[in-house]
Order: C-alpha cells, then structure tokens, then sequence
C-alpha cells in the first residue's frame, strides 16, 4: 500500500512542471496608458468585456500586463518596452499617437490594436484603413473632424458670448491643425478666440485665470488624454470659474461637465479588446480593418446647466442622446 501511495506522489510530481509550464504559456497582453489607472477604470473594464466577448479572460486564459505614463508622454517609449520584453503577444496604446508611435517604435512585429482619436492614415500610422499595414490595426473616431460641430453646439447654449477659450496640449500632434480648425469655426461664428496651452495638470491654474483675465465664459476643450485623465478637476476649474464649457468624451458631462460630444470612448476600448481576442487567436492585423465610429452622442448635464445659469433650447434638449438631471 505505502508503494502505491509512492508512486501515486510521484506521477503527481511528474505534473507539477508540466502545470507551471500551461501557466507560463499564457498570452500576455500589453496595455499601454498615457494617463493612469484610476482615470481609466472604465475604459479597462470595457477592454475587459471586448476580451470576453472574444473568449479571454484576464487570469484564465490570458494574463494583461498594464504600463501607466501617468501624463508624462517622455515615459511612453521605455513602458513599451518594457511590454516588449515582457513578451506580449499583443500592445494596446491608449490612447493617443504619442502611445502609438511608443509602441511601434518598441517592435515592428508584436501586433498593435490602438484606441486613436485622430485620423491613422494622416498620422503615418497605417496607409490604410480597409487592409492597415505593418504591424498595426484599431479603432478611431476622428474626433478632430467633430471640432466645428462642437463650437457652435456650445455657441448654442451660451448665444451672447463674444469670446471662446480654446484649451489645447501642444505636445498632441493634432494641437496645430485642430487649433486652426477651431479659430476658422469660431470666426464664422463672429466669436474672438484665446487660445491657451496645458502640457500637465500643473498647467490647469494658470491656463483657467489666464481664461478669466481675458473674461471668456466659454470654452472649447480638445480631445487629448490629459483631460480625460483628470477629467474631475478640469471640470471643478470650469465651474469654479464660471466657465460653459464643452468636452469630447461623455465621461466628462457625467463627471460634472457642461456638455459633450464625440463618440463613444468605452465601446471603442471594447471593440480594441475584441480585435485583441481575434488577433490572439491567429487573426492578422491586416485582415482586421481599422474599425471606425459611426454614432456621436450628445451629453448635456443639465444640473450644471442650471448652476450656471443657463437655459437649454428645447431643440438640444430634444436630439441629446443623454440628459444629466
């Protein structure tokens, strides 16, 4: 009987390595931020679903490695790296191109699924959106073609004004482009614009009282990750302040801000999680089209509408996608 129990132990041993091996051959996935974990966690749990969605879980069948810059874009190339050597079957830069340019400039051959506001043809990043090249696919919204769109939505609600702030991060490589687009938008609207420049949150303070010296009561914020990021005390500055102001991502007006319109930045992480599932399971980045939003919600918060003292047309009222009461 003590032989039997022997040599049942050790056909138990003989399985211990073979178990730490199926452990060790885990795909891992590289989720690279820009901004940091707590500003994100909707965004990751969205991902999360994309995944499931494709038959990956997180601890299962597949481990996620996660690299916050935490709003410091000169950390971006050595954490993708790190993803790098951390053997990640697949990078997810999130979001922006500074992560994208991070990550492919990190290796040539790990497939990228990134989560982009701008155009990736315009970028550089792919020739193509139907047959993307290289090693990279994604989704993007194009919120820089919505700029125009988002002024005179704001023009809207606060009609009298003569003047708009327009909140930019210079380091972002649309900032130039975007900026002229927003300065023609606001000119065919007879509006004065100041524009005013914010690399990191420390920039917050001075940017808000430069806007209040010039007597602005309406700004325009532009897509950057920054301010989704710290989303919370931009939107604690604009009521401080006074300030109509309109964002991109409707996680701002349900943070506390004005109004918003853009796509929908959660749906975009899911879908990045379902093309990162299919790639996993042997699909090519060139076979998966950069995936491109179609459907832009209008957020209007109306409990900080009425803080500042503003009244809502009943036309925005009536095509908003989603009213905060």
């Amino acid at each position: 009987m003590e032989r039997r129990k022997f040599i049942s132990f050790l056909g138990g041993a003989a399985a211990w390595p073979l178990a730490a091996s199926a452990q060790q051959t885990k795909p891992v996935i590289g989720f690279l931020g820009t901004q940091d974990s707590a500003g994100w966690a909707g965004f990751v749990a969205a991902f999360r679903q994309g995944l499931a969605d494709a038959g990956f879980e997180d601890g299962r069948n597949v481990k996620i490695e996660f690299r916050w810059a935490e709003g410091q874009a000169k950390r971006l190339p050595d954490l993708a790296a790190d993803l790098v050597r951390a053997q990640a079957s697949v990078i997810i830069p999130s979001t922006g191109s500074l992560a994208v340019r991070a990550a492919r400039s990190a290796s040539e051959s790990i497939p990228i699924v990134f989560v982009l506001g701008g155009d990736p043809v315009k970028l550089g990043l792919v020739s193509s959106l139907n047959r993307p090249d290289h090693n990279m696919t994604g989704v993007s919204f194009f919120l820089n073609v919505l700029t125009a769109k988002r002024i005179a939505l704001l023009h809207e609600l606060v009609p009298k004004a003569s003047a708009i702030g327009l909140l930019f991060n210079p380091d972002n490589p649309n900032a130039e482009a975007d900026t002229a687009e927003a300065q023609a938008a606001a000119r065919g609207l007879q509006l004065q614009t100041h524009v005013v420049h914010v690399r990191t949150e420390a920039d917050f303070d001075a940017a808000f009282s430069t806007l209040v010296e010039r007597r602005v009561t309406m700004l325009f914020v532009a897509s950057d990750p920054l301010f989704v990021g710290r989303r919370d005390r931009l939107v604690k500055l604009a009521a401080t302040h006074g300030l109509a102001a309109i964002y991109d991502r409707r996680e701002i007006a349900g943070a506390g801000g004005l109004v918003s319109y853009g796509t929908n930045f959660a749906d975009a992480h899911r879908q990045a999680g379902v093309y990162a599932g299919r790639i996993l399971k042997g699909a090519a980045t060139a076979d998966l089209p950069v995936h491109q939003a179609t459907k832009f919600e209008l957020v209007i918060n109306l409990k900080t509408a009425k803080a500042l003292g503003i009244e809502v047309p009943p036309k925005l009222l009536f095509t908003a996608d989603d009213v905060i009461e």
